[in-house]
């Protein structure tokens, strides 16, 4: 699937709006908790993906697998830190908390594809990083002087694993074809389905989720999950890594509202304007580098 820079940067608004929610959703859930939730999510991923996958690519999508070597299992076991740490992360603080939280993924991206690719990343993309930072510190700093207690601690450490994986996992797939190696990593994604069932399964019994939290769940499972996390490694492919990083922070304001118009979580006025620095950083970034190319046209 060849894809445009301007096509890719639409699908991943896309894709974050997709992302986005799982916040809303699991409010609404009746009897599952913790890691029974991410297990049925997982679960449902991946049988939403044994289906998705075999229909792109046909059956060789399996032997992809076995032979995708390190750079396809080593997005897989990212793919499952995320998959794991952001639904537990949801479970125990506000969606608010986690997202503003998992914002932090462009700093660490732009570290990571600076020392262990040598991208040369243009003064428009560290000024928007800059500002975006800024906005997570205003909305970081309400959410930790909210006094939540142990629990929204907790969540918020566990939520500090999705943005460092984030970061490995788009690194990996950005050094993967820029040394031009035939590696899909589409398949990656299920194998981190695969991974977060597994290790969760343990942990999530006994089984108490009713019919109306498995409808939510599979639900996440395909629509939430599996179908904009391949979307998502297809941009990474024209994208940069900070690049990607940097939109996937929509997730945060569109999560953000979901929470508070779905599941009445209103956050506070300063949240709200970190936010809105977050995405003038965005905008400014995408509309400047729109800009660039024009010119060189």
């Amino acid at each position: 699937m060849h894809l445009s820079h301007s096509r890719a940067v639409f699908m991943m608004v896309l894709v974050t709006l997709m992302w986005s929610i799982a916040g809303v959703t699991t409010r609404h859930l009746e009897s599952a908790h913790s890691f029974e939730i991410t297990f049925w999510r997982s679960f449902f991923t991946v049988l939403s993906l044994l289906v998705i996958l075999p229909l792109l690519q046909g059956r060789v999508v399996f032997t992809k697998i076995r032979h995708g070597g390190t750079a396809l299992w080593l997005s897989g076991v990212c793919w499952a830190v995320m998959f794991t740490a952001y639904m537990l992360a949801l479970s125990l603080s506000p969606v608010a908390n986690v997202l503003v939280t998992m914002s932090i993924a462009p700093l660490l991206t732009a570290l990571l594809a600076r020392f262990a690719i040598g991208h040369r990343l243009p003064l428009r993309t560290w000024v928007a990083i800059a500002v975006a930072g800024a906005g997570i510190v205003v909305m970081y700093g309400t959410q930790l002087s909210s006094g939540g207690g142990t629990g929204q601690l907790v969540g918020t450490l566990i939520a500090l694993c999705v943005p460092l994986a984030s970061a490995v996992n788009w690194t990996v797939v950005q050094r993967s074809h820029a040394q031009g190696k035939d590696v899909d990593l589409v398949p990656s994604v299920l194998v981190g389905a695969v991974l977060s069932s597994l290790v969760t399964l343990p942990l999530a019994l006994p089984l108490q989720a009713t019919p109306h939290d498995l409808g939510l769940l599979a639900m996440l499972g395909s629509v939430q999950l599996a179908i904009p996390c391949i979307l998502s490694v297809w941009c990474a492919r024209v994208l940069k890594a900070p690049e990607v990083s940097l939109l996937q922070l929509l997730e945060v304001l569109f999560g953000i509202t979901l929470a508070w118009l779905g599941a009445n979580e209103a956050p506070g006025m300063v949240v709200l304007v970190g936010g809105t620095l977050v995405l003038g950083a965005l905008v400014s970034n995408e509309a400047l580098g729109w800009w660039q190319r024009r010119a060189v046209l």
